[in-house]
Formats: C-alpha cells, sequence, structure tokens
C-alpha cells in the first residue's frame, strides 16, 4: 500500500467562452438519497481546454445569500478559462451564474492572464463587500498573481479582479483562500486575510491582509516555512488561524495571528498525516478543509488511513481546536465501519456559523469509492455526505448523494483525472447545510472519454435541491491508530510544540 510521498502541486485549467451561464434548476434525482440541482454549466468554446467541465467549488453564505465559485473550462496542465459563479439570495432555493470578467482572453472584457485558478469565496459583512480569489496564471503555467474579484450588489454582478499580490521575479504563486473577519465585536472587523504559497520558493508561506473591502491588500509578516493548501478561519476575538499542510502533505500544522494579520508566528505541527493514494488515477491528497463556529471551534477534515490496518484505504478524519493552540486528538468521521472497502476523499467540511457549544452543526460533503479494489476502468465515482447536531459527539448515518461516476467521464489533468483538490459546504441562513461539487455524466457525444469528446463533456457545478436539517444522530467512532507512515527524509516544516 502507498501513501502520499510527492508534493503535490495543484493547478486547474478552465476554459470558458464569452457569455455567461443562464441560471440553472436542472434537477436531477438519478437514485440519490437527497436530490441535487445543476447550478452552472461551463460556457466556454475554446478548443485549448475541455469543455464542458467545472472543477473544484468553493462556497460561503451570509444571510439568506449563498455564493459559490468554481473553475470552468479545464486545461490539461494547469488552469481554467475562468472562475464562474453561481449566487442565490434566498437562502438556496433558486441560483443565478455567471462567469467573472477581466482575468483571461476568453471573458468579457478580456483580462491580462492566460489562465485562472483555485477560487476562494469570502464575505465582507462591514463593508458589504463579497469577494472570490484566485490564482491568476501566465502562459508558462506559473502562477503570476493572487486576485480577488469583488461584488458589491449580493453577488449577482463581478468587478474586474483586483491584485493581491503579483509574482515578482523568480516567485510562483500557488493555493490561494480566503476569509473575512465577520464579528462586529472584533478588534479587527472588517479585516480580509488571504492564505497562499510561493512554490518558486520552495512552497513559502505567503499571507496577506485587507481593511477596506478588498480593494488594497498589504503582505504579512510569516515565518519561513514550506506549505500547501491553508485554510484561515477568524475566532471571534479576532484570532486569525490557518490550519495548513507542510510542502510534502505529511504533516498538518498551523500559525496564528493576534494583531489582525501583521505577523504570524511560527507554524508548529498538530499531527502527522498518512493517506493513502487514491486509485482510479484520481487526482486527490489530504489538504485539510477548516470552517469555524460561532463560538470560535475550529474544525479540521482530511483524508487518512491511520485507522486502516496497512493503510488500505482512508477516513475522513478531523481534529478540532476552541484555542487555535491547543487541538484534539485525530477522530475517525464514522461514515461506515473500519473494516469497510470504502475510500474516502475530497472533503468539504461546513460548520453553521450561528451555532455554538454542543449544538455546533457540522456537515460533511465528500467523495468516495464504495470499493478501493478498483481501477480506473472500474472505479464508480460517488458523492455523500454526513452530518453531526451536537459538534461530532455523535453523526448521523452517511447519505449517498450522486453517482457513479465512470472515470473517463471527468477531465483529464497531468495529476490525474480532477473534480477537484477541493470540495465545499456552507449552512445558509436558516441552519440547513448545502454541498457544493462537481459531478459527471458521460460526454453527450463523441465518445466516452471526456479528454477526446471535448466540447462534449457533461461535468457541473451541483448542490443540494433543499439544505439538509439538523437531525440528532447515534454513530460513534472511536478506533485505535494502527497505522503511522514512516518519517520522510528531510524536516517536516513545522515546529512541536512542548
Amino acid at each position: 500500500m502507498t501513501f502520499h510521498p510527492r508534493p503535490l502541486r495543484r493547478r486547474f485549467a478552465l476554459v470558458l467562452g464569452a457569455a455567461a451561464a443562464a441560471a440553472l434548476m436542472l434537477s436531477v434525482a438519478a437514485g440519490a438519497t437527497i436530490p441535487v440541482v445543476k447550478i452552472a454549466t461551463d460556457p466556454f468554446t475554446n478548443s485549448t481546454s475541455q469543455h464542458k467541465t467545472i472543477v473544484e467549488p468553493d462556497s460561503y453564505s451570509f444571510g439568506s445569500t449563498i455564493v459559490a465559485a468554481a473553475q470552468f473550462g479545464r486545461f490539461f496542465d494547469g488552469g481554467a478559462s475562468d472562475i464562474g459563479w453561481a449566487t442565490s439570495t434566498n437562502n438556496g432555493t433558486s441560483w443565478t451564474s455567471g462567469v467573472m470578467p477581466g482575468i483571461t482572453p476568453f471573458t468579457n472584457p478580456p483580462g491580462p492572464y492566460a489562465r485562472v485558478s483555485d477560487p476562494s469565496v469570502a464575505f465582507d459583512r462591514r463593508h458589504g463587500v463579497w469577494m472570490v480569489s484566485s490564482l491568476a496564471l501566465n502562459a508558462s503555467v506559473s502562477g503570476a498573481a493572487v486576485i480577488a474579484s469583488r461584488s458589491t450588489n449580493g453577488g449577482l454582478t463581478w468587478n474586474n479582479p483586483v491584485t493581491i499580490r503579483a509574482a515578482a521575479a523568480g516567485e510562483d504563486f500557488d493555493k490561494n483562500w480566503t476569509v473575512c473577519d465577520n464579528t462586529t465585536t472584533s478588534p479587527f472587523y472588517g479585516s480580509c486575510y488571504t492564505q497562499w504559497d510561493d512554490f518558486g520558493h520552495g512552497n513559502r508561506l505567503k499571507i496577506a491582509y485587507s481593511r477596506d473591502g478588498g480593494l488594497t491588500w498589504t503582505l504579512s509578516t510569516t515565518p519561513n516555512v514550506g506549505v500547501i493548501g491553508g485554510q484561515p478561519v477568524v475566532q471571534p476575538n479576532g484570532t486569525v488561524v490557518v490550519p495548513i499542510d507542510n510542502a510534502s502533505e505529511t504533516a498538518l500544522g498551523y500559525t496564528r495571528s493576534t494583531n489582525g494579520g501583521v505577523s504570524f508566528g511560527q507554524a508548529f505541527t498538530i499531527t502527522s498525516i498518512s493517506a493513502f493514494n487514491d486509485p482510479g488515477n484520481i487526482r486527490s491528497g489530504p489538504l485539510p478543509s477548516a470552517e469555524i463556529s460561532g463560538d470560535g471551534k475550529i474544525y479540521v477534515v482530511w483524508e487518512d488511513c491511520r485507522f486502516r490496518t496497512n493503510c488500505y484505504t482512508n477516513d475522513l478524519v478531523y481534529t478540532t481546536s476552541t484555542t487555535g493552540t491547543t487541538w484534539t486528538a485525530v477522530q475517525r468521521i464514522p461514515i461506515d465501519a473500519v473494516n469497510s472497502t470504502v475510500d474516502h476523499f475530497i472533503p468539504g467540511v461546513g460548520v453553521d456559523k450561528n451555532t455554538s457549544g454542543s449544538t455546533i452543526r457540522v456537515g460533511v460533503t465528500y467523495y468516495y469509492y464504495p470499493s478501493v479494489s478498483c481501477t480506473f476502468a472500474t472505479c464508480q465515482l460517488r458523492v455523500g455526505f454526513i452530518k453531526s447536531s451536537n459538534g461530532g459527539t455523535t453523526w448521523n448515518a452517511a447519505i449517498d448523494v450522486a453517482g457513479p461516476m465512470t472515470m473517463s467521464w471527468l477531465p483529464n489533468t497531468s495529476q490525474g483525472r480532477m473534480v477537484g483538490d477541493y470540495i465545499s459546504t456552507s449552512y445558509n441562513g436558516s441552519g440547513l447545510a448545502y454541498g457544493f461539487f462537481a459531478r459527471a455524466f458521460a460526454p453527450t457525444s463523441g465518445g466516452c472519454d471526456c479528454q477526446t469528446a471535448t466540447p462534449n463533456c457533461d461535468q457541473g457545478l451541483y448542490t443540494f435541491a433543499t439544505g439538509q436539517a439538523a437531525a440528532a444522530g447515534t454513530l460513534t467512532a472511536n478506533d485505535p491508530v494502527v497505522y503511522t507512515a514512516k518519517p520522510q527524509p528531510g524536516r517536516s516544516a513545522f515546529s512541536h510544540r512542548h
């Protein structure tokens, strides 16, 4: 059995045409326990990327508005034609979708970058601004800038992007993520934070902050560590905590700022990571998914094989923290029995920001194979969802959402077939959970392989037709750790707290 030994540099490619997508509400039941709806389709037609493909959604909810963003039109060797969006202003009842202006040659108006990737959705309550940060790529498929598209009318129209940070000579940016401080009593209320890494200098951690609704950004002082895949969260007192993988994805760590992002302290290890290499040529890995409750409890979820003998398949596991400095022992999410054949990966955790303490609502949308003993030809990719109404003390039975999908239906990339390095779950203002994910069907013509059937692929952006309500569950997991990956050569990049 193998676990992830390699640093993964994830680039996403989407190529889209010039027109915005209309509002979509295509119900898809297809045997799913949770009915789902298609909320966006790739409208682009350029011959350099795969169409119609959407990958890697993120989402955020505030009040009655939910905004999701994803890569539209995936390139094989990295990036996309554009970042597309889907917005609901009525708690997920209906959706409007479109594409961002001013980023690539394929957008209207056209922008200065060759491709774009890595969307992350945030909302700045103080300034009333929705923003989607993304990674702008040049013609060499290097990270040329981290940018932010902004909306001041509830996510229904978007402005040309502002530059968070442009790459200097030798820099090559990757894996951005954005969050804002929306606690009115926080000393840094209205501040927003974007994290990324510089692949050109050993995946060095970079963070910037904004005090004016994402119009201008200032570079933070950060520790000199190699990282990938951080997802910042902000506690009610204004402390910024960034759960993050080391550059080889063999350890989960964190760094914190208590001065509004001006500086971040040393990065410390939370736990090592043991991850099985998912079969079927799927692009995946143990990147963290992080969210926070109303009282500041942080949840971090990733795929890990430590509870499986000989690391033969991945569970979804999590750790929590109320301080950002001390973390609970890693626990398994009880989706199925510890001796099952199921392989779980690419989780997107959501936490209801309006819940606290013993009533915290947590939901996780994820992909899985019913049988880990599969190949590219035989793997059956599915989407699942699991929830807890008491902060993870007990869980409801996992729910089958969508699938099966054949691997050849997915767009191809240099790192495997792609649904995304991330997916997402958000709770609406009524406390209902919505998962956001890419779902594929067989190409509409031109054969069964998306890579060769383009532009006739059929992979859109989907969510739940109705939000999932909290309910009492009884499932728990108290399994012992039975596998630990051998340490990789070199340092973990994180320090250990004593």
